[in-house]
């Protein structure tokens, strides 16, 4: 190919962006956006393109009350550029989209694509329709078309990945809009599931989460109720695979032989992040949660005496409707008998199309404040004391990209423990790179990071780190992901019928 040949072939490269907001599900769903565009000929925008691609796409989250001002915003800023810039494309997908429909290209007509939760896979045929038609298309699916696992995933990660075990979620929660936009559980076969494993450490990948919208639910739609304790063991036996966890599991589900699986898997980690929402009870009822704060404090005291190193993370709301003083004395009181490593708390804001929207008793904002400035406090001190027991122990730490900001200024490098805590250590004399294991002594604790401030005691190069390198020498000269699926030029075929996912808010 002559020069002038290379240089026409790089101006018809089209490059695309994926903005995602919401839970960890939609991040997996972005990884198969992208794996679909460039499976389709689309190149990967350079990092700090702000829109600057030949396709956008926004891949929505519902879960917010101000969720729909920030996309009509953002879709604000992308007018000009789209008016100075022929052919460039805008696509709006996620959960936000499946509710609001046609509402969408209303409220911004510079929109060429509209596509819902279940059809992801649909993107890439959309956005060409669009632009032989020169018109919005706006396609949103009722059902499931297909298990999005089925679909090519430009994973984020070389040594991390997410895993897909179900989708939905049979819970009416009445703060949360998911269930409406994400359909019922609908569970993955197992095989299907351990295949995709495989399949990932086969490429080197050496840690998995296990992802579903109620994750240890899995087995009901299948009808076998110890189906994830099951899931948990047989991932114990896959050569290669030295991390498994899993978000988001739902009290209402956690069983005793998820903790007996959880403790007898040398490969499933000391970590677990199980949202409570309330201690109340009588808020947990308005919640129309299954459980009660003692239910919720016996787990938690069945998981620390199997597994004593756990370090246990929740999700708490304050404010919800007719949440009274002595209600948000109860959420205190469970905080403070739990002793959760971290927690991620929520002033409550009305989720539109929710029942707890229109509910009596409005929590009014200053109050909520207030209640949410004391339990943050309560628990920047528990975190703090509890990571302060961490100090003086040996750990082995996967080494992590991009998670300490300050890494270069301070020449240390950052990682997980097995129990996620995030710890920054010396940078060793020998070469060393994520997805990688070195092993530490804790000196100090902060509330929400370690420190090991003295060298390595032992530095183990992985296959991840081995797969991490080989994809970053591959950017350097085309832009790469670990690819699941076989990549096509053009439209792809159409996906196979589906026979047989979190949102933090579980």
């Amino acid at each position: 190919m002559s020069s002038s040949d290379r240089s026409r072939a790089v101006d018809l490269t089209r490059t695309y962006e994926v903005r995602t907001y919401g839970c960890q599900m939609n991040v997996h769903d972005s990884e198969r956006l992208s794996g679909l565009l460039e499976g389709a000929g689309y190149v990967r925008a350079p990092e700090g393109s702000d829109g600057d691609a030949d396709v956008v796409v926004f891949n929505t989250c519902a879960v917010r009350e101000n969720a729909d001002n920030r996309l009509y915003g953002n879709l604000g800023r992308l007018a000009p550029m789209k008016t100075k810039r022929p052919g460039m494309q805008i696509a709006v997908g996620g959960c936000l989209a499946q509710k609001d429909r046609d509402t969408i290209v209303k409220r911004a007509p510079w929109v060429d694509v509209v596509f819902g939760t279940h059809n992801i896979g649909k993107l890439p045929v959309l956005l060409e329709r669009a632009r032989i038609q020169e018109e919005a298309q706006v396609e949103i699916a009722e059902s499931l078309e297909a298990f999005p696992s089925t679909l090519p995933t430009r994973r984020e990660s070389a040594y991390a990945a997410w895993v897909s075990i179900s989708v939905g979620c049979n819970n009416t929660c009445t703060f949360c809009i998911v269930p409406a936009l994400r359909g019922k559980e609908k569970d993955r076969r197992t095989g299907d599931i351990l295949a995709e494993i495989e399949a990932l450490v086969g490429e080197g990948v050496s840690e998995i989460t296990l992802l579903g919208q109620n994750v240890n639910a899995y087995g009901s739609d299948i009808g076998d109720r110890e189906a994830f304790s099951k899931l948990l063991r047989a991932c114990g036996k896959i050569d290669g695979l030295e991390r498994v966890r899993f978000t988001s599991p739902h009290p209402r589900d956690f069983t005793d032989d998820v903790i007996a699986a959880m403790a007898e898997t040398p490969n499933v980690m000391p970590q677990l992040h199980m949202p409570m929402q309330s201690g109340s009870d009588s808020v947990l009822k308005a919640m129309r949660r299954s459980y009660r704060q003692e239910r919720f404090l016996g787990i938690i005291d069945k998981v620390r005496a199997s597994i004593p190193h756990a370090a246990i993370t929740t999700d708490i709301i304050v404010g919800f409707p007719g949440e009274t003083e002595e209600d948000f004395e109860q959420t205190l009181h469970a905080v403070r008998e739990a002793r959760f490593a971290q927690a991620f708390t929520f002033q409550y804001s009305k989720r539109p199309g929710t029942p707890a929207a229109t509910m009596e008793g409005q929590i009014p904002k200053e109050v909520v404040q207030e209640r949410y400035m004391r339990l943050s406090a309560l628990q920047e001190e528990i975190s703090w004391d509890e990571n302060k027991k961490q100090v003086g122990r040996t750990l082995e730490l996967m080494v992590a990209e991009g998670e300490g900001r300050k890494d270069g200024a301070t020449h240390r490098l950052s990682g997980r423990a097995p129990d996620n805590r995030l710890v920054h250590f010396t940078k060793p004399d020998t070469e060393v790179r994520p997805g990688d294991v070195v092993t530490v002594e804790i000196t100090y604790a902060a509330p929400h990071h370690l420190l090991a401030e003295g060298a390595p005691l032992d530095v183990r190069r992985t296959r991840a780190g081995d797969a991490w390198e080989k994809r970053n020498t591959a950017e350097a000269a085309k832009p790469a992901g670990v690819m699941l699926g076989l990549p096509q030029i053009g439209v792809p075929e159409p996906l196979p019928v589906a026979t047989g996912s979190g949102c933090g808010l579980d």
